[in-house]
């Protein structure tokens, strides 16, 4: 159901394709995964629930493409989160395997990275996410999944707002979530990357002998923990919007 996603990045690459066109396949993918979701009873009066589920889903297949910017960084999260939610979900053969190329790839993919994954692969990566996390049996336990990428997602869902508050248009290019400011900052790839992987390991790692309480907190100090990363050794938010 992913397939399309990475078939439009990659025309894209080559033919630069309209962002209706990107968007019109992410929504029908988000529209897909929401059809196989044990989680969602289709009825009338459950399109407001489908319609939120699939503006998140978006925003979780254009966020993990926006992290994708220094090597490893995407690929450590994501093996890290599908891995917990694999183990979690008692998932299938397929999600295994997928768990198995992801670590292979991440070893050609850290820092000097020789292979990258581009639009193609974060794209489809953060939708076979969003499914992962809609096949949970319970909402909670949704909740839960989602909290795993913490470090990966709540990135770019705070850069978002403080670049709109900025006047800046949001799917522009830029220099401005924590991870790259830490770049700026003297940080090497490699340091970022294992920040946020092993910010996420722990919380998949609650996640697995915990509780959804434990997750909340635990998500809630790293943020706290982001955001005194964010003031205190980054390079300032204004600074990095002037450069």
């Amino acid at each position: 159901m992913a397939l399309p996603l990475a078939l439009v990045s990659f025309l894209d690459d080559r033919h630069n394709l309209p962002v209706s066109w990107r968007f019109g396949v992410q929504l029908a993918t988000a529209l897909l995964l929401i059809l196989v979701s044990p989680l969602v009873e289709l009825s009338f009066g459950f399109l407001p629930l489908i319609a939120v589920l699939m503006i998140a889903i978006t925003a979780v297949i254009n966020f993990t493409n926006f992290m994708d910017g220094l090597d490893g960084l995407v690929a450590g999260c994501l093996f890290v989160v599908i891995t917990a939610a694999a183990i979690q979900l008692s998932a299938p053969l397929p999600i295994w395997a997928l768990v198995g190329a992801l670590l292979g790839f991440l070893i050609w993919n850290w820092s000097p990275a020789k292979v990258f994954m581009g639009d193609v692969g974060s794209t489809f990566l953060g939708a076979v996410f969003a499914m992962l996390v809609l096949q949970a049996s319970t909402w909670i336990e949704a909740l839960a999944l989602l909290l795993v990428a913490t470090p990966l997602l709540g990135d770019a869902c705070l850069c978002v707002p403080r670049r709109l508050m900025s006047g800046q248009r949001v799917f522009q290019a830029h220099r401005l979530h924590l991870f790259q400011r830490l770049h700026q900052a003297g940080w090497p790839h490699a340091r970022v990357s294992s920040l946020y992987i092993a910010s996420t390991a722990v919380l998949a790692i609650v996640l697995l002998w915990g509780g959804l309480l434990w997750v909340i907190t635990l998500a809630a100090l790293e943020l706290l923990i982001g955001f005194w990363l964010d003031q205190k050794v980054a390079v300032p938010f204004a600074e990095a919007s002037r450069s």
